[in-house]
């Protein structure tokens, strides 16, 4: 018996939300008793994501099928997977986008699948998806297309024409990691699509001699996603692949995903999940590294064991692991040393530096800037305020830690 729509799109939606490459957090909005159909503002499909300038926006977030040839230990969808089975037509995808977008429930498409028949099936099947949508419908939201990477060139171009942004997912941190629970997935073929998309996308910006604009082409460039906690690999490793990625492929994000544990999975997968602080953690760190002036591997340069650690945020840890840089004098020290504040971010640099050129700063002007004067206040010097010997204290960092609870017993 035929799967109803409704009932394609919770299951295809459902699928969706292993993709991290935009963050997810449903409608909250329920269907009123016997209501029926796609009209009602339901959670299923509905995703929130962010725009550079920290707009949020909703986009439909489905596979467009969650059959896969290929036999990944660590995927849902993998063939050999006892799921329930289902797809969508081009015409079904199309028609789901535009009704949701007439409705106002969503600004855009994420469209992601598993991959059927041959790598370049799907993906033609995605491009008619975004090129019908353009073109036929003149649809002028968001569009993401998460593409096959061992799809035809001429695909993948033509993929970038009708989608704000693309992307290829790395899958797992390291190469050895790939081989070993994905042996199907060349690692060496991913990377030389991300490189051509590069090199595409950064053609688009240039202007010929005529000064003719090139063709539009994936304007919000291109990001990718690793699985984290599946296999053995560090936090150091993570953030060596990352870094190799942003230098390699001038990628916009890397999204990390903590592994899900699956039914009838490989023995060779863990049995749970990473603490989901791993996951914040990796995150804190990339931060640093794209907006603050960090490398990646001065963040866990003095850890043993790789790892990030999980009770202090990265960039209060390594100024505890650096303290001979502290105390930061607010009316002397440059944009680069005052975002290694713990405490401060780009904005609250930005105002000290602005604020300074006409006053010395004082401790209260810091607190006006609503950061944690506890996390900020041993690291600096201020005109009324020193830390004299705070910063020096055996046991600063355990003043940061979270306090010890007691567990239920019941």
């Amino acid at each position: 018996m035929k799967k109803t729509l409704a009932a394609r799109l919770e299951i295809l939606s459902d699928a969706a939300k292993y993709d991290a490459s935009c963050a997810s957090s449903g409608v909250s909005s329920k269907k009123k008793a016997g209501e029926q159909g796609l009209g009602s503002k339901a959670s299923n499909g509905i995703c929130h994501a962010y725009t550079p300038d920290g707009r949020c926006i909703s986009l439909l977030k489905i596979l467009m099928t969650n059959f896969c040839i290929y036999d990944c230990a660590y995927c849902i969808n993998r063939s050999s997977s006892k799921i329930e089975r289902t797809r969508f037509s081009v015409e079904e995808i199309i028609w789901i986008t535009l009704e949701f977008y007439r409705r106002n429930y969503i600004e855009g498409l994420f469209l992601s699948s598993g991959v059927i028949r041959s790598s370049d099936y799907t993906m033609e099947e995605m491009v008619r998806v975004a090129r019908e949508l353009r073109l036929k419908h003149h649809f002028h939201g968001y569009i993401h297309l998460k593409t096959i990477p061992d799809a035809a060139p001429h695909l993948i171009e033509e993929a970038g024409l009708y989608a704000d942004r693309l992307s290829i997912n790395v899958e797992m941190p390291t190469e050895a990691g790939l081989a070993a629970y994905a042996p199907e997935k060349d690692a060496g073929h991913i990377r030389q699509s991300m490189g051509a998309l590069r090199l595409r996308i950064e053609e688009s910006g240039d202007r010929s001699l005529s000064g003719r604009k090139p063709r539009r082409f994936a304007p919000g460039g291109q990001s990718t996603q690793m699985i984290i906690g599946a296999d053995q690999s560090t936090d150091r490793d993570i953030l060596r692949s990352s870094a190799s990625l942003y230098s390699g492929y001038a990628l916009r994000r890397v999204y990390y995903s903590a592994f899900s544990p699956i039914p009838d999975s490989s023995l060779a997968l863990p049995a749970q999940s990473p603490p989901l602080i791993r996951e914040h953690r990796l995150y804190q760190a990339d931060w640093m590294v794209r907006f603050y002036g960090f490398s990646f591997d001065e963040i866990v340069a003095q850890r043993e064991d790789g790892m990030l650690d999980l009770e202090l945020d990265p960039k209060l840890a390594w100024a505890l692991q650096n303290r001979a840089l502290f105390p930061v004098d607010l009316n002397r020290a440059s944009r680069e040393m005052l975002l290694r504040v713990p405490g401060l971010g780009p904005r609250s640099v930005g105002a000290l530096l602005s604020a300074r050129r006409h006053c010395a700063i004082r401790l209260e002007d810091v607190e006006r800037l609503k950061v944690s004067l506890r996390k900020v206040r041993p690291f600096i010097v201020t005109s009324d305020w020193n830390p004299a010997r705070l910063i020096d204290r055996d046991n600063l960092a355990a003043a940061f830690r979270p306090q010890p609870q007691q567990l239920r017993l019941l």
